[in-house]
């Protein structure tokens, strides 16, 4: 039986306790502990082999992986859970976790990622990327949508050949202006303009089928806050869209583009998703550029 007290002392620290209490909920691989903890394979793997050692997890190979559960005794885990709702941080790590078991649900997403990979890397004659998403703006069926941080207002245009109304809204007089004039110049009556920001949208609550988020929440001083305002604006049943970069290390973006966060992981923008209130919450990597610095774009979906 472990010693209670080596025990106590292990799991003072808040990394190996942040582990305890996740293996506590489920049996996961040292991957994915990384992407929940976002901390380093060395660090995570010196944690487990301490709690291994005090008899506090146990591990099980699973093809090239090992995978860690709790072993702690009832008694110690419940002092465990105790010390740990000192943690703000335990609080997102079961955000996390619960997005991580989403995705372990969908076995075709692999196959499907495989997929999409190859879309394209095989001339076939007027097939592209570019086509695809023209053809699937002609199918969607969303009556009222909304294009938050529209720049000028590419997107909102595309969206309007299908909406019955488009709100672009932008920070920008300057972008509202143009939009406003490119969308008369095209007759786009149905395509409005509203200057505002992400956080507060010029936009009444329970009225939106669709809300999206195009490569602007990185712009956004509080990210939390702009997708907690889309889920104001949408109708029970309205879907969220994000597409936005995949956290990254090019800090040049902050002076070149003006961002004010590096991209997001999948678990922070499902773990916000989540806390807004949004359900059947995915995310993907949806594509990788193939220049320096190969950024990365991330696709996230929610339904209020």
């Amino acid at each position: 039986m472990a010693s209670m007290l080596k025990s106590l002392k292990l799991l003072s620290d808040a990394t190996r306790l942040r582990i305890i209490m996740l293996l506590a909920q489920e049996s996961l691989s040292v991957a994915e502990l990384q992407e929940i903890l976002g901390m380093g394979q060395s660090r995570i793997s010196t944690q487990l082999s301490q709690l291994k050692s005090a008899g506090l997890v146990e591990d099980l190979r699973s093809g090239k992986n090992n995978i860690y559960s709790c072993a702690a005794a009832p008694d110690l885990l419940e002092v465990a859970k105790l010390a740990a709702e000192e943690l703000r941080e335990v609080a997102q790590d079961s955000a996390a976790l619960r997005h991580l078991l989403r995705k372990r649900k969908d076995q075709a997403r692999a196959y499907f990622d495989e997929l999409a990979g190859r879309f394209g890397k095989d001339y076939v004659p007027g097939r592209s990327w570019k086509a695809l998403a023209e053809a699937l703006l002609k199918v969607l069926d969303f009556k009222v949508v909304a294009d938050l941080g529209a720049g000028e207002g590419t997107l909102a245009q595309l969206l309007a050949q299908r909406a019955e109304k488009v709100i672009a809204v932008d920070l920008s007089p300057k972008m509202v202006e143009f939009g406003q004039a490119l969308a008369r110049t095209h007759g786009l009556n149905h395509l409005e303009y509203r200057l505002g920001d992400l956080e507060e949208p010029p936009i009444d609550d329970q009225t939106l089928d669709l809300a999206i988020f195009s490569q602007a929440l990185h712009h956004a001083e509080h990210p939390q806050r702009a997708i907690d305002s889309a889920f104001k604006i949408l109708k029970p049943g309205g879907r969220l869209i994000v597409l936005d970069l995949l956290q990254h290390h090019f800090e040049e973006a902050r002076e070149l583009y003006a961002d004010r966060w590096l991209g997001f992981s999948e678990s922070d923008l499902a773990a916000m998703l989540e806390r807004a209130g949004f359900s059947s919450i995915e995310t993907v990597v949806a594509d990788r550029e193939e220049t320096p610095p190969h950024f990365r774009t991330l696709l996230g979906i929610g339904i209020r």
